[in-house]
């Protein structure tokens, strides 16, 4: 037999980055997850979370999972179909529902186990799924978890969507997914046009709400909210690390759909539930986000002095209308050595390299935070600019 273990040693792009000092990955961070941390002994400025709205470290977010883990303890020790619900689970879907304006909600563990159960659930070996080429990765396992046929569609390209839709069958089920605010770019998905075509060739359309809630639409309820289209999308999938400070990921979506995801997704059946202070967090932050309204409306305000601030200082940037401000740096090792460089100089961004983008096309993202100031966006933008305009 050839040795299993022999793909280990292929790839040396790892090895050589950390011989050349300039692997990124892995900084142990010693604070709390905020605007400004300390990361391997020193301040760093944070222009590279998902932590859109700055509540991981507000006090009475805090006090909810504090409160949580006194009274239910450190975990469920089962799956939510068994001995795993508690009634700090169904609170939460029920006001996420309410909040997201759909018949019902179920919680999984993860984001990303989130897709894996839904996807792999509802297509099955008969139907399509069509995918945006820059969907998430766990919407990627989730079609090859669904024994489904994949088609994908050129980014944000809804001509060849409907190519795509043209090769179904119709005697086949089909559904589209695509992300609602992209990770990478910080583009928001064409979702009118998505809701057109889904409708005229009978397809089911599911829209990756990742980076979307909390982030855009009425009160940061997400893509479809933004197009007005809340009751055109069947199912919204969303996770809390981002936007709500907690870990765990959710489907919202019909009665008819929810109990059936209830029923028949291993992914939830099979899997321990949130567990408690998660769950409760969560909450919390919901909860602040329904309250507090004006917190979309300051993370939107800081995004857009970020990309002023890049624009005056001539840092070229992939325009869009969300948090996310990706740089672009092109070449592979000169966007590991921009990276480092900033680093060092005390703000952590995140370089996108392949097979998160294209070749000759990788970024440094950064992302901002409703509790980011101007004046660290400010000094990050200084730090940035003068890094990647060096030698250039």
């Amino acid at each position: 037999m050839l040795d299993i273990f022999a793909k280990c040693d292929k790839d040396k792009t790892a090895q050589e980055a950390i011989a050349q000092g300039i692997y990124p990955y892995f900084h142990a961070l010693e604070s709390r997850q905020d605007v400004e941390v300390i990361m391997e002994g020193k301040r760093r400025i944070m222009l590279g979370s998902n932590n859109y709205l700055g509540l991981t470290t507000h006090p009475d977010i805090i006090e909810a999972s504090r409160k949580a883990l006194e009274k239910y303890g450190t975990g469920c020790s089962g799956s939510r179909f068994l001995n795993g619900t508690l009634e700090l689970h169904l609170e939460l879907e029920e006001e996420l529902a309410k909040f997201l304006r759909k018949e019902m909600v179920i919680t999984f563990s993860t984001g990303f186990q989130s897709n894996l159960g839904i996807i792999s659930t509802l297509v099955g070996p008969h139907d399509y799924v069509i995918c945006d080429r820059e969907n998430h990765a766990s919407i990627y396992d989730g079609c090859k978890l669904s024994y489904g046929k994949m088609l994908r569609f050129r980014h944000a390209d809804m001509e060849d969507l409907e190519r795509q839709l043209q090769k179904v069958p119709e005697n086949r089920g089909c559904l589209i997914i695509t992300d609602g605010v992209f990770s990478m770019g910080g583009d928001i998905a064409n979702l009118p046009e998505i809701v057109r075509l889904a409708r005229q060739y009978g397809a089911g359309v599911m829209v990756d709400d990742a980076h979307g809630l909390g982030v855009i639409g009425e009160g940061g309820r997400g893509t479809a909210s933004y197009y007005g289209l809340e009751d055109e999308v069947d199912i919204y999938m969303g996770t809390f690390s981002k936007s709500l400070a907690s870990l765990g990921g959710y489907c919202a979506t019909s009665k008819r759909i929810g109990f059936y995801l209830k029923h028949a997704s291993r992914p939830f059946i099979f899997s321990a539930s949130m567990p408690p202070a998660c769950c409760a967090t969560a909450l919390a932050a919901l909860r602040h986000l329904e309250a507090h309204p004006e917190i979309v409306d300051r993370l939107q305000s800081i995004s857009a002095y970020a990309r002023e601030c890049f624009h005056k200082k001539g840092v070229r940037i992939i325009e869009a209308e969300t948090p996310i401000v990706p740089i672009y740096t092109y070449e592979f090792y000169n966007t590991l050595l921009k990276a480092k460089q900033a680093y060092e100089a005390g703000v952590y961004v995140n370089p996108v390299l392949p097979p998160a983008c294209a070749e000759g096309e990788c970024l440094l993202r950064t992302s901002y935070m409703a509790t980011h100031t101007e004046a660290l966006i400010d000094e990050a933008t200084d730090i940035l600019a003068k890094v990647l305009n060096a030698n250039a």
